[in-house]
Order: C-alpha cells, then structure tokens, then sequence
C-alpha cells in the first residue's frame, strides 16, 4: 500500500501557480473560456496528488464529495434558466419592465434598484432567484434609461446578495453558523454590525453616480419606441405581475426552493397561454432553448433573447470542472499547508480576521464555490478563534463578509458563472460597481484591527492585541 504524504508548501503552490498562469493566458491572451484553462489545472492538480501517494479513486471520491453539496444549486440555476424563459413568453419580465420604464427615473435608479434587490433577496433567502427574475426587468429598464449596463449589473449584485447574506432563509447564512457552531440569529445580528454599514455606503455611492444621470435629457423618443415594441409583441397588464409576486411569497413562506421555483416556471407558463396565446410548443421551445425576440427594435431583442435550460449548460459545465478541481487540492492536502502558512500571519485579532478574509477569496478564486469558501476556511481557523478567546460569531461573520459576497465577483465560480449567464454582464465588467461586494469585506477587516464590535468569549469586546 503505497503511503500518502501531505505536499510541502512548495508543492501545494504548483497548481495555485498554474491555475493562476493558465486562466491569465487562456482568459486574457486568447479570449478562451476558462473551462479548459480549469480542466488542465485540475490534471495537474491529480498528477501531483499521485506522486504523492493518492490513489485516483480517493481523489474522484474528493471531487464527487465536493460535487454533490452543490448539486441543488445546480437544479436551482437549471431551473431559472426555465423560468426566464417561461417569463419573457408569458409577458412577465416585459411587463416588469413595461412599469419600469414609466416608474424608474434616471437619478434614483440605481439606488432604488439596489433596494428593490435587497428586499426581494430578503424574502426569498437567494441571490440568484433575485437576478433571474426581478434582476432582468431591471436591467431592461436600465437599458431604456440609457444607464450603463455594467453600473445596472452592480447595483443588482449588491441588492442581491445583501438579501442573500441577511436573510435567514438563505442557504449561506445558515452555512456559515453551521460551520463555527453559532446560533442563526446571533450570526445574522453579528453582521447587521458590518453589513448594514456597507450596504448604506453602496447606497449613497449609487446615489452619488445617479446624480450624474439625473442631469441627463431623458430620450423620452427612445422610451415611448422601447414601450411600443414590448406592446406590439407582448399584452401587458398588471395581472403578469402576480407570477413574481406569488414566488416571493412562496419561497417566504419556506417553501423549498426547488418545488417553489418549477412552481414558478409552471405560472411563466400558464399566463403565456393565457395573455399571450403561446402555444405547448412555443412553451416547450421557450423553457428548453430559451426566448427569441423578433421585434426589429434592437435593445429589446438583445435584453429579451435570453433563457432556457440550455442556456446554463455553459454555466454547469464550468461549476462541475471548477468544483472538480477544488475537490482534488482539498483532497491531496494543498488547501491545508497553504491554510497553515497563512496563520503565521495572524499575529492579532486584526491579523487573524484578514487572514480568514484572505482564504475565503482565495478559496472562492481557487475551488469556485461560495458554500466551499465558507466551509473550508471555518474548518480551518474555527480552533485559532478558539484559542484566542474569540467569539465564534466572529468568524462566521468573517466567512460571509467574504467568502459569500466575493463570490460573484470570480467569473469561473458558482455564482459568478450563473450571474454571467443571467445578466449578460462579465463579472470583471460588473466588479467595480458591486459597491456592497467590495465594501463589505474592508469593512470587516477594518473592523478586526480597530476591535469593533470583535466580541470575546466572555463577552468583552477584543482589542488588536498580540495573539499569544
């Protein structure tokens, strides 16, 4: 039997180095995807895992591991695929966009949008319901405005996953306390601390960047020639609302998401029966393939040619390699000696919460999942915050200061792939304008060094002293 040994430091960073080096050239220099760039890194990854005495069968056991947590996020964002398709035919997203348009005025839309965000993102516990349902009206009524779409995205992002990190239905904020072993509420109340603080930066920032647009002409030519296309294809009334409304109110309800999204789609396509006489084989076409606008007004064409099962194949394709290489340097022990290394660096309370910030971005660029960013540095440092006196809140209050909201921001990540396929906007595009997704993590690491509401075990508030 041939002896399994833990790689030296210089050996865990092999394939980190080449990740880094393959997704640059393939990325930046060729315009490649980064699936191949992915693929290539995760046979580096298992070469060294068999120099090192892994067999292969106990690293495809690590990548089917990894693989199978995320699966339900898999279905989740097949399934919204259906539904964009479904609510583009049905007239839902159009109508949505249709008020938009006549409600939305240039200078407030871009905090108004990361509030609308906010609040649906609250009530279902999920970023990505948000993006794909009210996420893509919005972008339409930005691109009626005339508002740069990548500003649209980032306001959209930081909605979305302000509501994500808060909500207690979401899947990352019961993730993280799971993890370090905190009660729910006393981690949601714990972030309140950091998260309202950005989310109320982001916002004046939004409003500041609005201004700009607020002096603007608004192209009332150019509104009434979007709104004339959308009635010309789609009967538009307030009853097509109802759809979003009701699957809000489902996923508040703690219906689970899978059942209370296809129940989703199931309305997307009734109401396409209904308002817009689609027929079974418009809807199959619709839900499978995704919607093709035909207008002749281009704006509309490109913002409602989108969805369908299909359309997140390239997205679940890219989440399977991603999570198959995470799966293999966690495996083979990388993920664990750079971990250990990173701690020498925790030399104070300050030092240890920026270390913890730092891993769950690298994990979140290295192993492209949220929940694996999460769950891999809370292991990690969960004994340290322990030793230290540290309340445990305060890692977990760590790992989604960082780990969950830096994640749509990596564009070969779960959740960066899938906002990528839903709004048609690189994350690199988006990434300077996520103002909550930045923010955040600053924040949390400022909060560290200055010992800001960084709570001890028993009870008093840390100062940045020396770690002993």
């Amino acid at each position: 039997m041939r002896v399994r040994r833990r790689p030296s430091f210089g050996l865990a960073m092999i394939p980190i180095v080449f990740l880094i080096v393959s997704l640059s050239c393939g990325v930046l220099i060729y315009g490649a995807d980064p699936h191949i760039p992915l693929l290539a890194t995760t046979v580096v990854a298992a070469i060294l895992g068999k120099c090192l005495g892994y067999t292969w069968e106990y690293m495809e056991r690590g990548i089917i591991d990894t693989i199978l947590p995320a699966m339900q996020a898999i279905l989740i964002q097949m399934i919204i695929g259906v539904i964009i398709g479904t609510w583009i035919l049905g007239g839902i997203v159009p109508t949505m966009i249709y008020y938009g348009l006549q409600i939305l005025s240039p200078g407030i839309f871009l905090p108004a949008t990361a509030l609308i965000c906010a609040v649906v993102s609250l009530a279902t516990g999920s970023a990505w319901t948000t993006a794909g349902t009210v996420g893509i009206a919005l972008l339409g009524v930005g691109q009626g405005l005339n508002i740069d779409m990548p500003l649209v995205a980032g306001a959209i992002i930081s909605g979305a996953y302000f509501g994500d990190k808060m909500s207690p239905l979401s899947d990352s904020t019961n993730l993280a306390p799971a993890v370090t072993g905190v009660k729910l509420f006393d981690h949601i109340s714990h972030m309140i601390k950091t998260t309202s603080v950005s989310f109320v930066i982001a916002l004046i920032l939004y409003s500041v960047i609005g201004m700009r647009y607020a002096g603007r002409t608004l192209n009332v030519e150019g509104i009434e020639a979007l709104l004339t296309a959308l009635q010309g294809q789609f009967t538009i009334t307030p009853m097509l609302l109802l759809p979003p409304l009701l699957v809000i109110l489902m996923v508040s309800l703690k219906m689970p998401a899978i059942p209370g999204l296809l129940g989703g789609s199931i309305l997307g396509a009734v109401f396409a029966v209904i308002y817009q006489g689609a027929g079974i084989g418009e809807i199959i076409e619709a839900a499978h393939y995704g919607y093709l606008s035909e207008t002749g007004f281009g704006a509309v064409d490109k913002l409602l040619t989108r969805g369908g099962l299909d359309s997140m194949m390239f997205t679940v394709s890219l989440i399977l390699v991603a999570m198959s290489f995470g799966g293999i340097v966690e495996r083979i022990c990388v993920l664990e000696v750079i971990g250990e290394r990173l701690l020498r660096f925790a030399k104070s309370t300050g030092s240890l919460v920026a270390t913890t910030a730092a891993t769950c971005i690298f994990c979140n660029f290295t192993m492209s999942d949220q929940y694996l960013a999460i769950v891999v540095p809370g292991r990690m440092f969960k004994e340290k915050y322990e030793e230290e006196g540290l309340h445990l809140k305060n890692l977990s209050r760590v790992l989604e200061d960082t780990g969950t909201l830096t994640s749509s921001l990596v564009p070969w990540s779960t959740c960066g792939a899938f906002m990528y396929a839903t709004l048609a906007v690189h994350p690199f595009a988006y990434l300077p304008f996520a103002f909550l997704n930045l923010i955040n993590p600053i924040v949390s690491v400022i909060y560290g060094y200055l010992g800001i509401t960084m709570e001890r075990t028993d009870g008093k508030k840390a100062k940045d002293a020396k770690l002993v």
